[in-house]
This record gives structure tokens, sequence and C-alpha cells, in this order.
């Protein structure tokens, strides 16, 4: 496997791991429908929430969020509908974008934006 794909597999470890110390629960990782796919899925406070992760390793070429385009959105949205169809979920959604940066001592930070799209 590539550098890059092991780097966005711990990131979304690491991410995983960091929002279930804040009172998340952790549903499903790398969740694949048709072309798309769903890093993490979690509840929270009754909401199921979808959320994209990002790895930088610095801001240099920008951050995070930045990296979500339209149609990387668009592809979450549609796995999203399918996972709220075969789970049967009738309540609130969320899709949340999850930075994780490493900075050049070695030390990873996140940053967390709620309600990022839709």
């Amino acid at each position: 496997m590539a550098e890059h794909n092991d780097s966005g597999r711990l990131a979304e470890q690491l991410a995983a791991d960091w929002l279930v110390q804040k009172g998340y629960e952790l549903l499903d990782t790398n969740y694949r429908y048709s072309h798309s796919e769903i890093d993490l899925i979690l509840k929270h406070k009754g909401l199921l929430i979808f959320v994209e992760v990002k790895f930088r390793s610095g801001t240099g070429f920008g951050f995070a969020e930045e990296f979500v385009d339209s149609t990387k959105r668009r592809l979450i949205i549609k796995a999203a509908d399918h996972y709220i169809y075969e789970n049967d979920w009738h309540h609130d959604i969320r899709f949340d974008i999850v930075g994780v940066y490493k900075d050049r001592h070695g030390n990873i930070n996140f940053r967390h934006f709620e309600d990022a799209f839709y």
C-alpha cells in the first residue's frame, strides 16, 4: 500500500479514537457504496454523523476542509443516503470533517468542523 494510504488510514484511526474519547459512538469505518466511501460513521447526542477525515503534515498547502470539494461531498452524500436507507435511520444526520495535522515535531492535532456541508 502506498505511504499516503497508510497515513490516511492512521489518520482515520486517530480521528476515530479522538472522537470516541469525546463521547461519540463509532458505528462503522470505511463504509463503501458504489464509488463512494465514508471514512467514519458515528452517533452522538441522537445524531448520525458522517465524517470525512483529511490528513495534513502541515498547512503550507491549505487546511483539510479545503480539500473536500463538491464532487467529494456529492459522493459522501450518496453513500450516506444508502447507509441511512440500509439501516432504516429516521433521525437527524450531520456531515463533519476532521483534519488531522502533524507538525514538524511529530505532534498530532485535530480540527473538527461540525455540520461542514449539506
